[in-house]
């Protein structure tokens, strides 16, 4: 067994008490959040290592190819390192560009494609166990913090031929259904961006909503594109509609007229995901069963079991339009507070949603 280090001195690191010196910390997730908290961590004489079971920002890497951020560069920025776009906002491209520089800069210590599969406790330490392409290994820290994030674990439609190969929950550019006639599930953001890029990507699109319309929450700005391309029937749609199989050729739907078979020659299940508490719930961290936000301290983003953190969009539970990069990145200076010692005024918000 071994104990977490560090490979040398934080970049910018300034020190903290003797007794916080020689903390320990695991962090679980490198999305835009996790590596914020690390640098925070970092940065307050803590010694971090980051696991991540994917690469770095995993999730903006699952992002559509061509996207472009709705928030500008200086509101998904972390460490206070500048981010220069070429335009207005930021791309998916230049987005990873800049994550990745932001590890190199800060010398944040990672453990990439290495899944966490457990976290035990063991006296006043936690055991990590980790497993990667080469086999086990489990180390020893002093505090945890859980950033994992959403895009790891999708909604599922539990319906038969959810898994087949030409059915996907994420969306990376629709090249590949030119001519092609596909099913997006779904009517919120995600699904909109994805029938309308589709559509101009020359594939014939239908949406199935369970709903008897667009999602509320769908932007502005998008809405009279996707509005005129229903209306005109360029883009199909069966609202109040649920998926029940899907064939390697076909969906099977029911919706108001009855079943219907609907052509499909690829599927994307554009349904959301929702965070994984896995680990949080075996370390025995209370999760509130309505909202799916774990119990923690706002002011520290401690749970209930001592030294373990939340950090990112895990705090918002079931509803992801609550914690974004730009006010998640902050959580790691709070988490660094709290094992320095030094807890903010507003100490004592305990909530569980």
């Amino acid at each position: 067994m071994t104990r977490g280090r560090s490979d040398g001195p934080a970049r910018r690191a300034s020190g903290g008490t003797p007794a916080a010196r020689g903390t320990s910390v695991a962090i679980v997730g490198a999305g835009p959040c996790g590596l914020a908290a690390a640098i925070a961590l970092q940065q307050a004489g803590l010694r971090t290592i980051v696991y991540d079971r994917s690469c770095v920002v995993s999730s903006i890497a699952s992002y559509p190819t061509y996207m472009t951020f709705f928030s500008t560069a200086e509101k998904i920025s972390i460490g206070g390192l500048p981010f220069v776009t070429a335009g207005e906002k930021p791309t998916r491209r230049e987005a990873l560009a800049y994550y990745r520089m932001v590890v190199q800069y800060f010398g944040v210590r990672l453990r990439l494609y290495e899944h966490v599969i457990d976290i035990a406790r063991a006296g006043e330490h936690y055991i990590v166990r980790s497993e990667t392409a080469r086999g086990s290994a489990e180390a020893a820290y002093d505090a945890i913090v859980i950033a994992t994030g959403y895009f790891g674990t999708p909604n599922m439609l539990d319906v038969p031929g959810e898994t087949l190969p030409h059915v996907t929950h994420v969306y990376r550019e629709g090249h590949e259904s030119f001519r092609r006639e596909v099913i997006v599930v779904g009517g919120g953001n995600s699904a909109v961006d994805a029938a309308l890029d589709l559509y101009r990507c020359g594939a014939k699109v239908t949406i199935v909503h369970f709903a008897e319309g667009l999602d509320p929450n769908v932007k502005p700005w998008v809405l009279p594109d996707i509005r005129n391309r229903l209306a005109d029937g360029s883009i199909g749609a069966r609202w109040q509609s649920r998926v029940t199989r899907i064939d390697i050729d076909s969906v099977a739907i029911d919706g108001p007229a009855g079943p219907e078979q609907l052509r499909a020659d690829r599927v994307y299940l554009m349904t959301g995901f929702t965070p994984n508490s896995t680990l949080l719930r075996e370390l025995g961290v209370s999760i509130d069963a309505a909202t799916g936000v774990p119990w923690h301290d706002r002011a520290t983003m401690e749970t209930n079991v001592e030294r373990v953190f939340i950090a990112g969009v895990l705090a918002s539970g079931y509803d992801a339009n609550k914690v974004f990069i730009e006010n998640g990145r902050g959580h790691g200076t709070l988490i660094a507070q709290r094992l320095l010692a030094v807890r903010p005024a507003a100490a004592g918000s305990q909530v569980a949603q």
